[in-house]
């Protein structure tokens, strides 16, 4: 069996576009897990015709997803960082303060669209924010960085129902430190900054942590807590995370870089990280929100 989720922006989603699809794939009833942002039903085989109408549900601001529908409930939640559990990439806000933003911002656009090599990019985008006191860290993070929608509720959700969460970035432990906390991460890895007498050396801590990094992380840490891959549900939104999306049970690109997004089953385009719980079956009312 394969569960079908429909997600869209909270009120936008229309019934009867619901129950077109079921009848049109004979699938069964419409679970509504949110009335007007979600629905589910299941069907007894993923459709032919899957990506067509994954393209003109897009057209119409609406996420289409098709998955097995047996152990979509995961165990541990494994994240990429910037521009997933915070809207921003780090680096870049760094180097806004630095007088280099527009620069590094283009680097990074091209690293995390894959043209780029990661270690590379990291690299010269972190020599150019040499000079730049150790402080800035704590203002960009108290002034610039805005967490992702959906990501307080889809942590104390999944938390709360025992799964394990891990942030695993390619940015920097100055910050993945600090999102972990906020958020009730149960750990965090990162790249470090190094810094002497409380300026920054434009040098990054060696072994620099990339694509297969995140990877070992998901192999590491499911080890360890005596889980397997399959019950991982992994999301992240650039090329640097396509290694743990595809080796995780569920694999989410969410507002991903086309070309990363084109090698993933499963697109989150419209919706929020609350879209992550959805596609495991919960419901709006299952929803734990942080005090």
């Amino acid at each position: 069996m394969f569960s079908i989720t429909l997600i869209a922006k909270p009120g936008t989603l229309a019934p009867a576009l619901a129950d077109s699809l079921r009848n049109a794939w004979g699938g069964g009833d419409v679970v509504w897990l949110s009335p007007g942002g979600a629905a589910e039903f299941q069907v007894a085989q993923k459709p032919e015709n899957l990506w067509e109408v994954w393209a003109e549900m897009q057209g119409l601001g609406v996420d289409l997803v098709a998955q097995p529908a047996a152990g979509r409930r995961k165990k541990m939640l494994l994240a990429d960082m910037d521009s997933t559990m915070i809207e921003q990439e780090c680096i870049d806000e760094l180097a806004d303060e630095a007088g280099v933003g527009e620069h590094v911002k283009g680097i990074t656009a091209r690293a995390m669209n894959g043209e780029l090599d990661f270690d590379a990019a990291l690299r010269e985008r972190v020599g150019l924010l040499k000079g730049l006191p150790v402080a800035t860290i704590e203002h960009v993070l108290s002034s610039r960085i805005t967490l992702m929608p959906g990501g307080p509720v889809l942590l104390a959700t999944m938390k709360a129902n025992g799964a394990h969460a891990a942030l695993v970035s390619g940015g920097f432990t100055a910050f993945t430190q600090a999102i972990a906390s906020k958020l009730g991460f149960d750990e965090n890895r990162a790249n470090t900054l190094l810094a002497k007498d409380g300026i920054l050396t434009g040098e990054v801590g060696t072994p620099i942590l990339g694509q297969q990094a995140k990877v070992d992380a998901l192999h590491d840490i499911t080890q360890r807590l005596s889980l397997a891959p399959t019950d991982v549900l992994a999301v992240g939104d650039g090329a640097n995370d396509l290694g743990m999306l595809k080796a995780a049970g569920t694999g989410v690109a969410l507002h991903a870089k086309p070309s990363v997004a084109a090698q993933c089953d499963i697109r989150i385009n419209h919706g929020d990280l609350t879209a992550l719980l959805y596609l495991q079956g919960y419901a709006e009312q299952d929803f734990v929100h942080p005090a």
